[in-house]
Formats: structure tokens, sequence, C-alpha cells
């Protein structure tokens, strides 16, 4: 049975070519938010995003922008012209390029997209961030000052994982969105993912929306795993 929570779901189009996404698209017809991805997008091409808008849905540009300031700005603003709803910048591409995109949009009178910083990628691992990138921080204590960062610069949210999203909420403001991929239901493979967590358990940390891609697209039965989640969560 579908629940309102349904709509928290966007379903991770990760495949590689515009007739793959066509097909997953016609196969989960009651999923309304869909995520565009590098492969994807690279595979597709805009030619993807005009489809999804033709047909009501809504999208997730999932592209992590992170380059100089004035790319990254107007990275954001070329991906308005899409229709797209949420776009992804990384927050360590520094306060100011989050800020400068932020304001070019604004500037243009734009509501949407609305920019999202990533804040550690779900396949990074604490001992990663120690020993491979020497940020002297905990992990949540990273991930939350990303987070401020990005809300300083006046962003609508961030991604970060689901056991980082209650002490984010808590922090930010339940105003300030958390978007969790990392969801893995109990039933699932876990895959590359180091910082993980069941949709019932994101849900109840406080996530907006829950980034779920291979436990469905890659199932067997695309359309009863998405029932399957939907019912776990209603």
């Amino acid at each position: 049975m579908e629940s309102d929570k349904s709509k928290k779901i966007i379903v991770a189009l990760d495949v590689g070519s515009y007739s793959e996404a066509i097909a997953l698209v016609e196969k989960l017809p009651d999923v309304t938010f869909w995520k565009v991805g590098l492969e994807l997008f690279l595979g597709a091409g805009p030619a993807i995003l005009n489809y999804l808008q033709q047909n009501h849905k809504r999208i997730f540009l999932d592209l992590k922008f992170h380059d100089i300031p004035n790319t990254v700005a107007r990275a954001c603003q070329q991906s308005a012209q899409f229709g797209v709803e949420l776009v992804t910048v990384h927050g360590a591409a520094g306060s100011e390029a989050m800020r400068s995109a932020q304001e070019q949009l604004a500037n243009q009178g734009l509501q949407l997209p609305k920019l999202i910083a990533i804040t550690a990628l779900t396949s990074l691992s604490a001992e990663q961030l120690d020993q491979e990138l020497h940020i002297n921080l905990a992990m949540p204590d990273y991930v939350l000052a990303m987070a401020r960062l990005a809300q300083a610069a006046n962003l609508g949210g961030v991604v970060c994982s689901p056991q980082e999203v209650m002490l984010l909420k808590q922090a930010c403001g339940a105003d300030f969105l958390a978007i969790c991929p990392g969801i893995r239901p109990d039933w699932a493979e876990a895959g590359e993912q180091r910082r993980s967590s069941t949709p019932q358990a994101a849900l109840a940390g406080g996530a907006d929306y829950l980034v779920i891609g291979r436990p469905i697209t890659a199932a067997a039965d695309p359309k009863g795993a998405w029932l399957r989640i939907c019912e776990e969560i209603a």
C-alpha cells in the first residue's frame, strides 16, 4: 500500500542510457521523484531531463558541482532551464562557491532549483576522512561543519548519511532539508555504502527525502520492491 511517505522517496536513475532510464520510469509509474546523476546525464544528456519534465516528474539533478565559484554559479544557473527541483554542489567547494550559486539564482528571481550541498559521501568511512583526506574531525563533526557552511550560504539543505541526520536536524532546524542516500532495506545488499540505514530509521531520524537506487532499480521486480518499501514505511 502506497502512503504519503512514498513521496519522500527519490528513486535513483543510475543507468547509462536514455532507453534504460525510460524503461525504468515506465515500470514505476507511481514514482514521482527521480534522481539523475553523472552516469545517466553523460549517457543521455539533457534529453532525459526534458522527458521527466514533460511527464510531470520531480527531478533531483545530482551532478555534485565542485569548481571555482563562477563555474559553479553558472552551472547551477544552466540547470534551472530544465525545471529541476534540486541540484547538488559540493560543500567542500567552499562558502564562496555556494554563496555565488545561490545569489546567481536569487538575482534572476528563481525559486528553483533549490541548491543542496554534499557534506560527505556515504561511501566515505571515518578512517578515509582521517587517513586519506587528512581531515582531523570525527565524521559527524565534519558533516555538521559542512551543513553549517551551506546554511550560512543560504542553501536549502544538504545531502548526508542517515547516521548523521538527527544531529543535523537538531543543529540546523526542521526547515533545512536533509536528503539521505545510503538507504538499504534489511532485505537489500549494502553494496559500497559505508554509512547506511533502513528507510524506517532514516525517516525516524528526521530525513526529508530518501534516495534509493539499486534496492528498487536492480531488483528482479522493481515495482514489487518499490511497493514493499512503501508498505514498510507507511
